[in-house]
This record gives C-alpha cells, structure tokens and sequence, in this order.
C-alpha cells in the first residue's frame, strides 16, 4: 500500500514515482511469467482436447475390432407364416419353412353350474388332476365353490394348467382347464379320488360335472412344418431345437422363405463412427501442430511429441495388415489432406466374397490367403489399438507430457510469487526511503523560505 502523505513536503517523491518505477519492474520482471503461465495453461487446455479426441478414438476402436461386432446375425423372413430371430455366431444360410398344421393347447370345460359360488362337494376329499402324465392332487372340502377349486387348481398346477370360469349365459357357468403347454401329450384327465364331488351344489355325492362330464373343446396337437421339403414334427410354434442359434415361431399356415446373414448396418455404423474420430483426431492434431505462422502457428508446433504422435497415427493406415492386405483392399483411403473415407460398396463386396477373412483381418483370427494356405493375424484394428495406447494408456507419453505441463505450471507460479514478494520488499524499503527524503526537503524548504522572508523584509526596509 502508499504513504497516503508521500510527496505533500516536497511534491517530488510522490507515490505516483514510485507506482511507475514498480511497473516497470513488473513488466520486466513478472509479466513474462505470468504469460508463461498463460501459455502453459493454454498447452493444458489443448492436451484436454487431445485427451478427449484420443478417448473417442480408442473407443470407436474397441468396437470395431470386437469379434461380436462380425458374429452378430439379422434375419429376414417373407411371408407371414413364421418369425425367426438368430443367435450371433449362427450358420449364414437360406431355408424354406411351410406350415402345414399349428400346434395347440388342450382345453377342456367343464359342465354347467348356474354360479361360481356353487359348492361342488358334500365332504372334505381329493380329486386328481392328470396332464402330460403328471399328477396333481386338488384339495375340496363341504365349502369349496367352484370359484375355489379354481383358484386351487391354478395355484397347485400353475406351470402346466390354467383354470378360468366363463359365463355362457345367465346361471350357466363352466370352468375351463386349459394345458399351458401345446401339443398331443398335453391330455387333460380329472378324477374324484374321494367319492364326494357333488353336481347339485354340495346337496349329494358323485357329481361328475367335473370329472366324466369334461368335454374336450379342443385337442392338443402337434406343429407339422417342413424345412426344405423336410417334414418336420414339434409339440410347440416355438422351435429352438431345429437349427442351432434360430428361434423361430410358427405364425400361420403357410410357407415363409427365411435369409440368415451377418448384420452389415452395425458393422457399417461401427466403421463409420471409427473414421469420424480419426479425421476429428487428426483435424485437431494438425491444428495444433501446424507451424505455419500465416495460418495460424499451432500451440504444438515446436513439441516434438505431439507431432511425432500425429505422424504416427497419420503412418499407421499404411503399416498395419501384418501382410495379408492393406486397408486400400477393403474400400479405406486417406486423401492428400489426410482425410479418412471408405467406399462402402467395396466394403460390401469383400463381405459378400468373404466375410470371414473380412472378420479376421479386422478383429484378428484365421486369415485364409489365395493359395489356400492359412495366417493367424490379430487383426488391424488391434493393431491401431496398440499403436495409438503406447500414447494414450496410463501413464505413457501423453499422462507424461501433461503432467510435464503441470509441473512447469508450479514452478512459474512460485517463481512469480517469488517475484512478486521480492518486489513488494524492494517498494516498502523505497516508500520509507522516499518519506524520509520527503521529510527532509520539506524542512530545507521551509528553511529557505524563512530566509527569503527575511531577506525580503531586510531589502524593504533598506527601501523604505
């Protein structure tokens, strides 16, 4: 802070001197750190720039030169008479599918009882319930109502029955047993084991509404199909076991043709995503290290890692394919500006002539070359992966140079603050230097003045 009195003896040594010799040096001495500073801070700024554009570019790499990218399947099904959905990693294959017969579920009903409420037996007993050879014992006393045995029957054979009461007209209500699964196996039998099953609400024994006097309303049957003219026999629609990796569920009767292949738009989406990171990488790369000083230098452009960094990802298209191809042979090109772009078109055609050496050479795997012979490759995309990750990977040469970054960054603030402490000790001894010079000319100059009145005085009254 000022002497808020500097100056007033003499307005000589004034703290306005004193505020301009220290400007002085602080432009000398602490204005060039604190642009260091500045610099170092916008080189931080930059390497979170990179950073992030590394990231994205690893990641877009991982995805696609993951072997589930190239196993994963689409189907495509004409017709309405099936639904199929593959498996990754499943045959690609063509087939034809006819349905001639649709499995179904047995569904019996019971005989007429004029309320849910009715009371269907006289004592406490047990009927059996048989389906698909399995047996279920449903428990009944003298207060079981048909809404009871229902209930009962749903909650002791869940998995294999469905029980329901429908209201056919007023006072007629049937209970209906239907087999959850479908097919000729599922025969539904039931059996009054005690005797007291009542048909007149719970008045006497022996009713048989719910035993003999079950009608089947609808037999269960099993799906008849063909596969390639191949007659085919299964209790359910839903077919797992026909070809390995296929779900399909037979809809109607009818004939379906049905296309297995590898699913293109994700791999295409996968490709394109990865060639958008690394023209973004190398866009900001180049700017960053550009040393042309007439379109703008790059903050970069005099650090040798990062631009031996740029060079490297820039090299690397033409490199990788450990010699069993070039990026070129798969539609891949970098222009003069080193712009990626692929033909998609070529791309689809390597697929279509082999989409397995296409999954080898991208993600790794056996490669089958022209002569029949075979190689073992990693794939190219791992190799970019490992290329780019000697820069990006925890503590490698990017962690390394930013944390370079920060270092310099604290030793240009102590040595500011070192600066700056220097000087505020050098003005405190000045401003109490310049008060006590101040002090003094204040005192020579009252001294003078005296003398002037007095010598003034002494020449007016020789005058006088």
């Amino acid at each position: 802070m000022g002497i808020s009195s500097l100056g007033v003896g003499s307005s000589i040594l004034t703290q306005d001197v004193l505020d301009q010799l220290r400007e002085a040096d602080e432009a000398g001495q602490v204005t060039p750190i604190t642009l260091s500073i500045a610099n170092e801070g916008d080189k931080k700024d930059a390497m979170d720039i990179i950073d992030a554009n590394m990231k994205n570019l690893i990641d877009s790499i991982s995805e696609v030169k993951s072997q589930s990218l190239y196993d994963e399947r689409e189907t495509e099904v004409s017709g309405t008479a099936v639904e199929v959905s593959a498996d990754a990693n499943t045959d690609i294959q063509d087939f034809t599918l006819s349905v001639t017969v649709l499995a179904t579920k047995q569904i019996e009903e019971s005989g007429a009882f004029s309320s849910e409420d009715d009371l269907i037996a006289t004592a406490a007993g047990v009927m059996n319930l048989n389906i698909d050879g399995q047996d279920f014992e449903i428990p009944y006393d003298e207060t079981t109502t048909l809404k009871a045995l229902k209930a009962s029957i749903n909650e002791i054979a869940d998995d294999k029955i469905d029980a329901t009461i429908v209201q056919i007209n007023s006072g007629e209500f049937r209970l209906f047993i239907s087999s959850v699964d479908t097919g000729t196996t599922q025969d539904i039998t039931m059996t009054d084991t005690s005797g007291f099953l009542s048909d007149d609400g719970g008045t006497s024994s022996g009713g048989t509404k719910l035993t003999t006097d079950m009608t089947a309303i609808q037999a269960g049957v099993d799906a008849e199909f063909t596969f390639n003219g191949q007659d085919i026999v299964r209790t359910s629609n839903n077919v797992d076991d026909l070809i390995t990796g296929l779900d399909i569920s037979l809809k109607e009767v009818g004939t379906s043709v049905v296309s297995v292949s590898q699913n293109r738009d994700n791999i295409i989406e996968k490709i394109d995503s990865f060639i958008e990171k690394y023209n973004s990488a190398i866009s900001e790369l180049d700017k960053m290290t550009k040393s042309s000083v007439g379109s703008g230098r790059g903050i970069f452009s005099g650090e040798s890692i990062i631009k031996n960094m740029k060079n490297t990802i820039s090299d690397m298209f033409a490199f990788v394919g450990e010699g069993v191809g070039t990026m070129n042979d798969y539609g891949f090109d970098i222009d003069k500006d080193g712009v990626m772009t692929v033909d998609k078109v070529a791309l689809n055609e390597a697929m279509d002539n082999d989409s397995n050496n296409v999954e080898a050479f991208f993600s790794g795997g056996t490669f089958t070359n022209s002569d029949e012979t075979t190689t073992e490759v990693s794939g190219v995309f791992t190799e970019m992966s490992v290329i780019i990750e000697e820069y990006t990977n925890y503590n490698a040469t990017l962690d390394q140079f930013s944390t370079s970054i920060d270092e310099k960054i604290t030793t240009l603030e102590d040595r500011k603050t070192t600066a700056i402490e220097r000087l505020d000790s050098k003005y405190e001894i000045l401003k109490k230097q310049f008060a006590a010079y101040d002090a003094m000319i204040s005192k020579f100059n009252t001294a003078s003045s005296m003398f002037v009145q007095m010598a003034n005085a002494q020449i007016a009254a020789q005058n006088s």
